[in-house]
């Protein structure tokens, strides 16, 4: 398996391949739909292995606009919580805004619940049709001006489901990082 790392001051952010639903975080990041609905892909291996608990709670909040993000349960999960980040949809305007706006809204949200670790998915890359790069550049971006702020978050996870993706990722995670370190 591959694994990289860098410490962004006193938040270690990783990156690797694997099944995001699986990972045992304080929260691990959906990738959701303005309307919180558990669909396919980041969000289809959430509701798999975290039950109808997670669904449930995000139909009694209803709504979640554009780059920002709410928080449920994670029913069943290794996670304590799933946090529902609505990225955007490329080709709708701003996306590069709305995009940051999920990622360190995500992080934030479990911040203030005083977490210690977060796991994200690849947001807006599959459905939404982000193109991979600028993706990768605009959440490592987030990450890395949001990790400063942070009071209780001291590990982030971006968790990829291929080479292809790990690869775009760490060119950016790694760039201008003093002494990445590699797992």
């Amino acid at each position: 398996m591959r694994n990289a790392a860098v410490s962004l001051g006193n938040v270690k952010v990783e990156l690797k391949i694997g099944n995001i639903a699986l990972l045992d975080t304080d929260a691990i990041v959906n990738a959701s739909n303005e309307y919180l609905n558990l669909g396919s892909g980041v969000a289809g291996a959430i509701r798999e292995a975290g039950g109808a608990a997670i669904q449930n709670e995000c139909n009694n909040i209803g709504f979640c606009p554009v780059g920002s993000a709410v928080m449920t349960g994670g029913g069943t999960l290794h996670a304590k919580y799933v946090i529902h980040a609505v990225g955007p949809m490329y080709g709708e305007g701003n996306e590069n805004a709305k995009l940051y706006s999920a990622v360190r809204t995500a992080i934030t949200l479990a911040d203030k619940k005083g977490l210690s670790s977060i796991a994200l998915p690849a947001l807006s890359a599959g459905f939404f049709h982000f193109p991979l790069n600028e993706c990768a550049k605009v959440i490592v971006n987030s990450i890395k001006e949001t990790a400063p702020t942070l009071k209780s978050v001291d590990h982030i996870i971006i968790c990829v489901r291929d080479d292809r993706k790990f690869d775009a990722f760490e060119k950016e995670l790694v760039a201008e990082v003093p002494n990445p370190a590699s797992l």
